[in-house]
Formats: C-alpha cells, structure tokens, sequence
C-alpha cells in the first residue's frame, strides 16, 4: 500500500508538469531496471552512509588507548589570603592582592584498559551489522523491482490479449453488422456481437491503465523522472523455458543467507561482546601520567612575561581496582537475559523462514503444473474459436457459440500467463529469502 500511495504521488508530480514536455523513452530490461534502482534509489545510498558511520566509530575505539594530552593554564588574583589560627597564634597563608600563575601539561595513557580491548571489538561487529543491514535493503530493493517488473510484464501481456480480442470482436461485429444490413442475420446475432465487443472495449481500458499504473510504479523504485516512459520489450512467454523445479534441501543450508537469520547472529555476537565489556567493570586498569608545571606565586604585577617561573615535574601509575558496585551484577544479567530472548527469536525466525520457502516451493510446482495445463488450454481455445467462427460463416453455429469460444480463448490466455506470473513472482520471494545476490 506504502508503494501504491508513493505511485499516487509520483503521478500526481507527473501531471503537475507542463503538458507539452515531451517523454523520453528508456529501454528497461530486468537486469537494467535492478542497476538502475541500485544506483539511484536514496534507501541504498543511506545504508552505504551508515556503513561509513559504523567504521568511523569503529576507528574512535581504537583511539582510546592513544595518548590524552592536555594543558592548564590559570591566573589566579589573592583579594584577602586565608588565616590558620593555631595556639592563640595568627598565621597569613599567603599575601594580598598579589598574583599566582601556573602552568601545568598532562599526559595520560592506558597501560590496560579491558574496556576499551572489547569496545574496539564490539565495534567491528557494529560495522559487519551495518554491511548486513546494506545488504538487506539490496536484497529488498531487488525482489521488489523484480516483482514490479514481472507485473508489468503480466499487465502488458494481458493488455496484448484483451486489444487482440477485442479487434477480433470488432471484426465479428463488422460482419455480423453487414449481414444483418443484408437480411441474412437476426437482430439478436447483431446485438450480442456488439455487445462482446463494447465489454472487451471497456477491458481494453481498463487493461491500458493496469499497464501505466504498473509502469509507474517501477518507476518508482527505479528513481527515474516523471518525464520518462519504459519500454519494456519483453513478455511472460520468453521466460517459460525457465520454469524449473526446486531441490528440496536441509533448511539450514537453504537459509545460511537469509539477511534476517545473519542479522539476529550478528546482534547475539553484539550482545555477547557487550557481555564481556560489562565483566571488565570487575577488572582493574592501570595508567600512567606524566605532569609538568612552570608556576610563579606572589607577584605584585599583571605582567605575567615578567614573573619568576619555577618548575616542576612528576610521574605516577594508576591502578583503579573495582571492589564493589551493585549495578554491574544487574547489568549482566539483564544482558544474559537478553541474549536468550534473541536465541529464541531466531528459532522462531527460523521455523517461519523454513516454512515460507516450502510454501514458495509447492506454489511454484503449482505453476509449474498450471503453465503446462494452461498452454494446451490455449492451444485448444484456439481451435474452438476457428471451428466457431467456420460454424457460423456456413449457417451451422451460433453467434452465442462463437462470444463463448472467444471469451475462453481469452480466459485461457489470461490464466496462461497469470501462472507465469505467479511461478516468477514466488521464485523471486524465494530467492530473496534464501539470501541469494541476484545483482
């Protein structure tokens, strides 16, 4: 619904259009159409975005263990120094109105930091879940355009079959029409011709906007302007030659790339890397620091150029040992909780991904059997229609029997190519739960 509403849009840019712009016509092929959408379509260009995000991140982690550098400068005026009184005594800490400056640089660097060994970790997973999710919205993109494909194709063979009817049917109302002019057929044999004809007439209508409203979806999904028309050169019937049955195999070989399964196995790897970050809050990290400082007390001027600097340096290793916070034991297991939850998620994910791919199979053994059934079917409308018509030419049939072999005729040809349709829109449904990389 999401894609016909978008359709509603695009066209409604299309007629907010200068009427007399001209259309370019493109030649679109299957494999044409899925470039095209990989290209321009802005769901891939934000996913490689993300991907670029994820490894920036993934560069930030490792920075960590680099060396923190930083320098403090203060200036510090004395308005009234503090008094110790001690024993009945008065001590100055200090002068007044006098100033004290300082300068001090300070280098940190971890020795060992167990925290940031797994972030840097957890990072990398990031960015493989990152590519992964990219790589879903290919897959998605590419079973959507191939299904929107395939519908244009069934909409322009179907639009072919009811044009071809209908000029049938109108050649038959020419003739049954003069006949009646001449006294040689009766008003009814006239009436149901034109009847058969005006009903494939309003098809035909229909049929020509299945066909645009198909079209411009694809459109859609292929990023293309408004001002372009598709054509498409091609047909249902070129790909019955394909039309094969499907191996039944082990399902988890079958499902080893379904983008959903290596997702929910790249977010358990996440969750069980951010298990081990959260056991490093019980390890100690150590540090060293390196310090050095120039400062200058009790100077009566602003001029700090003018100051007598004396300095200082020092150097020290620090050992932070944990002993105890309650929020850390909380913390793991919320996080063994939730790895649990996702282990039984992908079970389930699992038993309905292995369940939709039999169902894809069965249906397209299904079609399988229906293009077979469905092309003698023709075949032998095909034959009804020419006895028919012979029939009647000579005085022995009807003009019933002759709509009725004519509209099987078509019916037989409508459903020959919805059971290619269907075959081709399940084999890409299953290809594209399987994982498989059409591109």
């Amino acid at each position: 619904m999401l894609m016909f509403i978008a359709a509603a849009v695009f066209a409604g840019g299309m007629n907010a259009q200068d009427a007399n712009s001209p259309l370019a016509t493109m030649d679109v092929t299957l494999q044409r159409a899925i470039e095209i959408a990989l290209a321009e379509n802005p769901t891939i260009k934000v996913a490689e975005k993300e991907i670029e995000i994820k490894k920036v991140a993934d560069q930030e982690a490792w920075q960590n263990l680099l060396p923190d550098v930083s320098v403090n400068l203060s200036l510090q005026h004395t308005l009234l120094a503090a008094e110790m009184k001690l024993n009945g005594m008065t001590f100055k800490m200090g002068r007044d109105g006098v100033n004290t400056a300082a300068g001090m640089a300070t280098l940190n660097l971890p020795l060992f930091a167990p925290a940031v060994y797994q972030a840097m970790k957890l990072t990398k997973e990031d960015v493989k879940l990152a590519q992964e999710k990219a790589r879903s919205s290919k897959l998605d993109l590419v079973n959507q355009v191939t299904k929107a494909y395939y519908q244009v194709l069934l909409a322009q063979d179907s639009y072919n079959v009811i044009e071809q009817s209908y000029k049938i049917s109108k050649e038959n109302f020419d003739v049954v029409n003069a006949k009646f002019g001449q006294g040689r057929v009766s008003e009814y044999d006239k009436i149901s011709a034109e009847v058969q004809m005006r009903g494939l007439s309003s098809s035909l209508v229909s049929a020509k906007a299945g066909l645009s409203n198909a079209k411009l979806q694809l459109k859609v999904l292929m990023g293309v302007t408004a001002n372009v028309d598709l054509n498409v050169n091609d047909k249902l019937q070129n790909y019955e030659n394909d039309l094969k049955l499907v191996e039944l195999e082990s399902a988890d070989s079958e499902l080893a790339n379904n983008t959903a399964l290596r997702q929910l196995d790249l977010n358990e790897r996440m969750l069980e890397r951010n298990l081990k970050m959260q056991r490093t809050n019980f390890m100690p990290t150590v540090a060293f620091q390196l310090t050095g400082q120039y400062q200058s007390l009790y100077n009566d001027s602003w001029n700090v150029f003018d100051y007598p600097w004396s300095p200082s340096a020092s150097m020290s290793f620090v050992v932070n040992i944990p002993l105890f916070k309650a929020s850390n034991f909380t913390k793991l297991k919320t996080s063994k909780l939730q790895i649990a939850q996702l282990q039984d998620t992908r079970v389930n994910t699992q038993r309905q991904l292995s369940m939709a791919v039999k169902v894809y199979k069965d249906n397209m053994a299904s079609s399988m059997a229906q293009v077979n059934s469905n092309r003698e079917a023709v075949v032998q409308a095909d034959k009804a229609v020419a006895i028919a018509s012979k029939r009647y030419e000579v005085g022995r049939g009807t003009i019933l029997e002759l709509n009725q072999s004519e509209v099987s005729l078509t019916q037989a040809q409508l459903t020959y190519n919805q059971s290619i349709y269907e075959y081709l829109t399940n084999k890409a449904d299953f290809e594209y739960t399987l994982g498989r990389e059409n591109f």
